[in-house]
């Protein structure tokens, strides 16, 4: 686990608006780093698919818990499948963004 002090307990007192901005700074470093250091990317992703995880295992409604699951299976497909869905580098910064942005605005 690349975030080795992050437990379950912690990671519960963010909302999940601040959840998915922690995930998507994960996202954000993964995308900055894919053309540079693909060692640097690949921690990264892999640091997004733990906080994916923990999120999971949150209290979280039954269309969150699903959105979340789709969005890490897309995300994967994206980063290290065929990119069957088709998605964009801009597009996980569009997504990520507004969680980004909501979560700085209702703090």
């Amino acid at each position: 686990m690349s975030h080795k002090d992050l437990t379950l307990k912690h990671w519960q007192k963010y909302n999940f608006l601040g959840q998915l901005a922690n995930i998507g700074s994960e996202v954000f470093r993964t995308l900055l780093w894919k053309k540079k250091d693909q060692k640097i990317s690949r921690q990264a992703f892999e640091r997004s698919l733990e906080l994916f995880d923990l999120t999971s295992k949150t209290d979280l409604s039954y269309p969150r818990l699903k959105e979340l699951r789709r969005a890490r299976e897309a995300w994967c497909d994206f980063v290290a499948g065929e990119n069957k869905y088709h998605t964009t580098t801009k597009q996980w910064e569009n997504y990520f963004y507004q969680f980004n942005y909501a979560a700085n605005i209702n703090k």
